[in-house]
């Protein structure tokens, strides 16, 4: 074959090709009884063209992909091949079944290092997702076994093979393919010597398939657009008019349909400046006294707008303790909080604010989302913990005075997008409010970060806001894409931890 005339098309088989097929299955199949009778090959095509495949060179067929369609239920168990087809009839195939069971795929000797076979299997993957199937099932002869059978069993040979300790021609293709060992099935083509009769029962996972399922709480959102507001702190002459500048935001963010709007840490602080005779520790407490009918305002504001908020952070009088709460007011009403976990030093020595002992990721109707305020995202246990819990989005409200103050959770914020592989969004404050003890500067440029992979922005910044400058800013975050990432990323730090090395756990339990 001289590559430079190659002409290389991917397409559906037809009845015409039957001659083609059968010259190719009886090259490739010589030792296991060659081509399948044509009235199979016509049924395959009956029943179901699209998961036909075929590569051919300047019209001529050098490569072929069988599929059928299956329950995985059943054949996510121990089979044998004639479970499902035989020379005289296709026993199998399910219209309705819920996975794609590989029949064969098989390519011309002349082609072999063309990776036609990885051309077949990605087209494959793309019929699993476009008609939304569980998985892809196969059963993987293991011809090279039988260079090692007197050495080894069958199990090693296998996890030989996964180690890459030994190559076998068919698993380890299929390995390299995405697929899994799920188990090994005996007696599965009885005639293949070569593999002792043995199949490895292999699987690829659709991560993007969505069971039908009537009973789901949220609706499955895949495009979710994040609405961050970076607030300029002012004078408030009273709670309502703090509330009017508050909602303010909330209706812009509303008109251009946002699914969150996250407000900054603190951002009530101007009540403070009510009181400016207090001392620092006196003024919190009074900042504490109207944290209840801010969170019922912004509760309200969650349904009328129809638009989940992060509320910022509060503080919040518990036992004569104060805390420092973050609350998510979803817009059917329900609310939840997530406290700081860490304390800084300045909120222990002006403030006196006590840390909390949970963590948990919300669900919401747009994605997973944990919520860890300003210093707690400097922590990565925190992130990897919400992390195993399946979370989509980060949200930090944050509330810094300097830049290199602010750099520190940017930075950090960057770190737990890309090592827990999901987006981070943070909101801070700007301006000054001179009148407040121990709040005098703000300094922020509010940011959404993504993953750092091909599915993402090159810098693996989806949006940031102008510095020090009161602004709205939207981002367009594709939680499909995260699925992606986790199975098929350039690297997949969440699946390549050494849990076998180390473990993180949350000792306070309830």
């Amino acid at each position: 074959m001289a590559e430079e005339t190659t002409r290389l098309r991917l397409r559906t088989l037809t009845h015409e090709d039957y001659p083609a097929l059968a010259r190719l299955m009886n090259q490739v199949y010589h030792d296991i009884g060659g081509a399948w009778p044509e009235d199979t090959i016509k049924t395959l095509i009956r029943i179901f063209q699209d998961g036909q495949l075929v590569i051919e060179d300047n019209g001529e067929l050098v490569a072929t992909a069988l599929t059928i369609k299956v329950k995985y239920d059943r054949f996510s168990n121990p089979h044998r091949y004639e479970d499902l087809i035989t020379d005289d009839k296709v026993r199998s195939h399910d219209n309705k079944g819920d996975a794609l069971y590989g029949l064969d795929v098989f390519v011309d000797k002349e082609y072999r290092g063309y990776r036609l076979g990885r051309r077949l299997y990605e087209a494959r993957k793309e019929l699993c997702r476009e008609e939304n199937l569980r998985a892809i099932l196969a059963g993987g002869r293991l011809p090279g076994y039988t260079n090692y059978a007197d050495q080894m069993p069958v199990t090693e040979y296998i996890e030989q093979v996964e180690a890459r300790a030994i190559y076998d021609p068919i698993l380890s293709f299929q390995l390299s393919n995405g697929f899994d060992v799920k188990r090994l099935m005996k007696a599965y083509l009885p005639e293949d010597e070569d593999s002792h009769g043995y199949a490895t029962l292999l699987e690829w996972d659709n991560i993007l398939y969505e069971p039908e399922d009537d009973d789901a709480e949220w609706p499955r959102r895949t495009v979710v657009r994040v609405g961050v507001v970076q607030r300029r702190m002012r004078a408030a002459r009273d709670v309502q008019d703090l509330l009017n500048q508050v909602e303010f935001f909330i209706d812009a963010l509303s008109d251009y349909r946002a699914d969150f709007a996250v407000l900054p840490e603190f951002f009530s602080a101007p009540l403070m400046g009510l009181r400016p005779e207090l001392n620092s520790v006196e003024a919190v407490r009074f900042l504490a006294s109207f944290t209840e009918e801010v969170r019922d305002a912004l509760a309200d504001m969650a349904v009328s707008y129809n638009i989940n908020i992060i509320g910022g952070s509060m503080p919040v009088i518990e036992d004569d303790k104060v805390y420092n709460v973050a609350y998510l007011m979803r817009r059917d009403g329900s609310v939840e909080s997530q406290y700081k976990i860490h304390i800084t030093p300045h909120e222990r020595r002006d403030w006196v604010i006590q840390g909390g002992d949970k963590l948990q990721v919300f669900d919401t109707d747009a994605g997973r989302v944990g919520i860890l305020i300003c210093y707690d995202v400097e922590f990565p246990e925190l992130g990897r913990i919400l992390a195993d819990e399946k979370m989509d989005i980060l949200f930090v409200p944050f509330w810094t005075d300097t830049k290199n103050g602010y750099l520190r959770v940017r930075h950090c914020a960057q770190a737990r997008a890309i090592e827990n592989e999901c987006y981070v969004a943070i909101s801070g404050s700007v301006g000054n409010l001179p009148r407040v003890d121990a709040v005098d500067i703000q300094y922020a440029q509010s940011s959404v970060f993504s993953p750092s992979d091909f599915y993402f922005p090159h810098d693996a910044i989806i949006s940031e806001s102008v510095p020090n400058t009161e602004m709205l800013m939207f981002a367009d975050v594709d939680l499909e894409k995260l699925k992606l990432l986790h199975r098929e990323g350039s690297v997949t730090n969440l699946r390549d931890r050494r849990d076998d090395l180390y473990s993180l756990d949350w000792k306070k339990k309830d």
